[in-house]
């Protein structure tokens, strides 16, 4: 069965940074698309970064420059490197994974596998 846990959310100062992990367990091929999304209290789940298999990625407006999402296939980890954090970036993240072949997007339809999410608080 397929799990994904994400750690490494806390509380930081605005221009402060985190970096979140997503352990993946539970199959015997890496998902071809990989992602975090956040969601604040009352919004949607927005999709923030994502990256495929052919290591492309792709990020929301909002985190471009200062977000970075890398996987580390071997050890069936993603990361978002997150710098130059804003109050706005406070939210609920979840890692999320699919293994479709085919071009991976910021939209929660897409993907099929959730983890349970990480708390990312930042103070101005």
């Amino acid at each position: 069965q397929v799990q994904l846990v994400e750690s490494g959310g806390g509380s930081v100062q605005a221009g402060g940074s985190l970096r979140l992990s997503c352990a993946a367990s539970g199959y015997t091929r890496n998902p071809y698309c990989m992602a975090w999304f956040r969601q604040a209290p009352g919004k949607e789940r927005e999709g923030v970064a994502v990256i495929g298999g052919d290591a492309k990625t792709s990020y929301a407006d909002s985190v471009k420059g200062r977000f970075t999402i890398s996987r580390d296939s071997a050890k069936n980890t993603l990361y978002l490197q997150m710098n130059s954090l804003k109050p706005g970036d406070a939210a609920m993240y979840y890692c999320a994974a699919d293994w479709r072949l085919r071009g991976c997007g910021r939209r929660p339809y897409e993907y099929t596998y959730w983890g349970q999410g990480t708390q990312v608080t930042v103070s101005s």
